[in-house]
C-alpha cells in the first residue's frame, strides 16, 4: 500500500460543562451538561429513545433527553467505558469494566430488574462494543487483547479474532461491514486489518512512528475515501501527521 505524508497541527478542543443552557457564548454549541467523572458516553438514533443521549460513569449510566433535561439513572456494579445504542430495537448495550456486558431495555424504565435485557460477559475490562447492522451479533474488545463476536440470541461467542495486542488502553473497534473488515490499533502500535466474515488477519500496518505509548495511532477507514467517487482508504493520525494509505 503507498503511503503519503501530510503536515498537519491537530486542533486544539475545548471542553464544556455547567447547566443546560442555550450555546450563546459559543456559536454552534445548543446546550451543555454538567456530568461528573464521565467514561464513555453515546447518541441515540432509535425512533423510541429520541433526542437522548446516554453517558456511563462510574457504576452507573446516565440516560438524558437533550430536549426536556430529564434524566434517568441505572446502577451497575462496574465503571461503564463502552456504550452504543441499537437502531431497530430500544435497546443501550453498555461494556464495563468488571468484563460484564449488558444492554439496558429502555422501554423498562430503571426500576425493578428487568432492565437488562442481555448480560455477556469478557475476562477483562471492555473498551470499545459494536452492533453490527442485523443487529443479531455484537463485536466487542477488551484490555486483555481479545476480540469477540457474540450472537446476542444465543448470548455465545461465535468468532474471535487473534493478534490484537492490549494489557490496559482504552483503545476502540472499528468495523466496516460494507468492506467486510475489521479495524483495530494495539498497544504495540501497529493497526491490523482483519476478515469480518473468517476472521483472518488480512494486514498488518506498523506505525511510521516509534511505538510508545503517548503515541498510538488513531485511524478512521473510508469505503470512498475523499467522496464518492474515491477508493477504500485507511487514513492514520500519529502525532502532528496524518497519513493515507490506499486499501484493495
Amino acid at each position: 500500500m503507498p503511503v503519503h505524508i501530510i503536515q498537519k497541527t491537530p486542533p486544539k478542543v475545548q471542553s464544556t460543562s455547567g447547566a443546560i443552557r442555550a450555546g450563546i457564548d459559543r456559536p454552534g454549541m445548543l446546550c451543555s451538561f454538567r456530568i461528573p467523572g464521565a467514561w464513555s458516553c453515546a447518541w441515540s438514533l432509535n425512533i423510541q429513545a429520541n433526542n437522548c443521549f446516554s453517558t456511563g460513569l462510574s457504576r452507573r449510566v446516565l440516560l438524558t433527553n437533550v430536549v426536556t433535561g430529564h434524566r434517568q439513572s441505572f446502577g451497575t456494579n462496574s465503571d461503564v467505558l463502552a456504550q452504543q445504542f441499537a437502531l431497530m430495537v430500544p435497546l443501550l448495550f453498555n461494556g464495563c469494566r468488571s468484563g460484564e456486558i449488558f444492554a439496558i431495555d429502555l422501554r423498562c424504565g430503571n426500576q425493578g430488574k428487568g432492565w437488562k435485557a442481555t448480560r455477556l460477559f469478557h475476562d477483562s475490562a471492555v473498551t470499545s462494543v459494536r452492533i453490527l447492522q442485523d443487529e443479531q451479533y455484537l463485536m466487542a474488545s477488551d484490555m486483555a487483547g481479545k476480540i469477540k463476536l457474540w450472537d446476542l440470541r444465543t448470548t455465545k461467542c461465535i468468532r474471535q479474532y487473534e493478534g490484537h495486542v492490549n494489557e490496559y488502553a482504552y483503545l476502540p473497534l472499528h468495523v466496516h461491514e460494507e468492506e467486510g473488515i475489521l479495524v483495530a490499533v494495539g498497544q504495540d502500535c501497529y493497526t491490523r486489518i482483519w476478515s469480518l466474515h473468517d476472521a483472518h488477519l488480512l494486514r498488518t500496518i506498523p506505525s511510521p512512528y516509534p511505538a510508545s505509548k503517548a503515541d498510538i495511532p488513531s485511524v478512521a477507514f473510508s469505503s470512498r475515501l475523499g467522496g464518492s467517487r474515491g477508493a477504500p482508504g485507511l487514513l492514520m493520525a500519529v502525532g502532528q501527521d496524518l497519513y493515507c494509505y490506499s486499501y484493495s
